[in-house]
């Protein structure tokens, strides 16, 4: 890593969002009403009906057998079998409620996403009362797309398998390191082995894409950890790999003071495992697609950036924008383009609001005409690494301010800021969360007092 990268670093390595939003979740304030939310999805959904692209659907199964420590998302550590059951019979209730409220009797689906938590917490026969529950009421458009997240410790050949016949595809498999000492302090132990086996069987059953979730910074980390991991990557060759950073918030979640600062890599020390782990990837013939993702040419995301369909959203990337997202299950966040919700957090609350007949809204922002001006262009940015905005810079401030905002970065020669347009530089790409962040009005309105985010790079 060179001088003007390390002081580059220094200077822009400060807490800031990852634009899987905007505005992102701490800036919401409008949270909609059950009306407003219904409404706003039956506009989405009039979108897509004209389109024939047809809706998504996100199912978060929180359950897992024992904590991660390094793990950011919404779980319930549990080893009793029977909390399953009542649960999806919720989800199954939440998916009628809003087909009610819809008036339909049956969605056109194009994606249906189950993540968690641990969605192989569920055996074969609650993944098939799931699926039944979720198919019975929707219409599957041509080209519709099933993922699912699994864990290799506890993933079995039926378990698959029974996802493959409810129409399942790609498979993602949370793996974040190979080294025995970076596993054994993030509680996640898992071989070589026991992935290459998970990874083979789904080819044999024809899973046609399988991604690896891996993790950069995390406790113990080295160039050498990363070099490991990397070559068993390389060996079993999965369609592509989510290269996440470590999100240090111990204030958000407790379990992440099983380690001290001390024991994470960080500012250039942790870039550099990145770095590292990029020039590995693509001398494997990966190509490095929006940030920390990477796919072998043939793959979706590789022809989306050919294609220029490329979409960010709360599962990260994605090959095409599919809206509206319905999200079932506790914590779940639904996206209707002008209108955000999530769920209540917690398995009972989330339960006894169904009881009641009513969709769980926790919280949520009905986004206004800056909100969706700034949504667009940051979007943008996260998946083209440039925008425009001809003829409304006048009628929004945000914009009118936009050259002092990014000032600094256009010094530094990490973006180009060109009359109503905007493009990130190939040197500023590790930086793009502090380019948006220049974009972000909410953030710099709230200008929070407590720490909200991890660091940027």
């Amino acid at each position: 890593m060179n001088s003007a990268f390390s002081s580059l670093l220094a200077k822009y390595n400060v807490p800031g969002p990852r634009y899987t939003s905007y505005p992102t979740v701490p800036c919401w304030e409008d949270t909609p009403t059950e009306a407003e939310w219904i409404e706003a999805l039956r506009g989405a959904l009039m979108q897509s009906a004209g389109s024939r692209t047809g809706a998504a659907l996100y199912v978060h199964i929180p359950f897992c057998r024992s904590l991660c420590t390094y793990c950011g998302c919404n779980v319930r550590i549990t080893r009793n079998r029977a909390i399953a059951a009542p649960y999806l019979e919720t989800v199954r209730s939440e998916w009628n409620l809003y087909l009610d409220r819809l008036g339909v009797e049956k969605l056109d689906i194009a994606e249906i996403h189950l993540g968690g938590g641990t969605p192989t917490f569920l055996d074969p026969d609650e993944l098939r009362f799931l699926m039944d529950g979720l198919l019975a009421r929707s219409s599957l458009v041509a080209d519709a797309e099933f993922s699912v997240e699994a864990d290799p410790r506890v993933t079995t050949h039926e378990q698959l398998a029974t996802l493959y016949a409810t129409g399942f595809r790609r498979l993602s498999l949370g793996i974040q390191d190979f080294d025995p000492r970076v596993q054994d302090i993030v509680n996640r132990v898992q071989s070589e082995e026991q992935v290459r086996e998970l990874t083979e069987q789904a080819r044999e059953l024809g899973f046609t894409s399988i991604n690896y979730d891996l993790i950069y910074g995390l406790p113990l980390q080295t160039l050498q950890s990363i070099e490991t991991t990397l070559a068993a990557v390389q060996r079993l060759r999965p369609d592509r790999i989510a290269f996440y950073a470590y999100a240090h918030v111990p204030w958000i979640k407790p379990s992440q003071r099983r380690f001290t600062e001390a024991d994470l890599p960080q500012g250039e020390a942790k870039r550099a495992l990145y770095e590292r782990g990029r020039e590995i990837l693509e001398s494997a013939g990966y190509r490095e697609i929006g940030m920390d993702h990477f796919a072998l040419d043939r793959d979706a995301l590789s022809c989306a950036v050919r294609n220029a369909t490329l979409h960010r959203s709360f599962m990260g990337y994605t090959s095409r924008h599919v809206a509206p997202l319905i999200g079932l299950g506790v914590s779940a966040i639904g996206d209707a383009w002008t209108a955000f919700m999530q769920n209540e957090k917690a398995v009972e609350p989330y339960q006894e609001r169904i009881r009641r007949g009513e969709l769980p809204i926790l919280r949520g922002h009905l986004l206004d005409a800056e909100d969706l001006l700034l949504r667009r262009l940051i979007l943008e940015l996260m998946t083209r690494f440039r925008t425009r905005w001809d003829g409304l810079a006048t009628d929004h401030e945000p914009l009118r301010s936009l050259p002092q905002r990014l000032h600094e970065l256009i010094e530094d020669e990490l973006v180009r800021l060109d009359g109503e347009s905007c493009e990130v530089t190939e040197r500023g790409r590790a930086f793009i969360r502090n380019v948006c962040m220049a974009f972000d009005a909410r953030l710099a309105r709230k200008a929070p007092h407590v720490q909200l985010f991890s660091s940027t790079v």
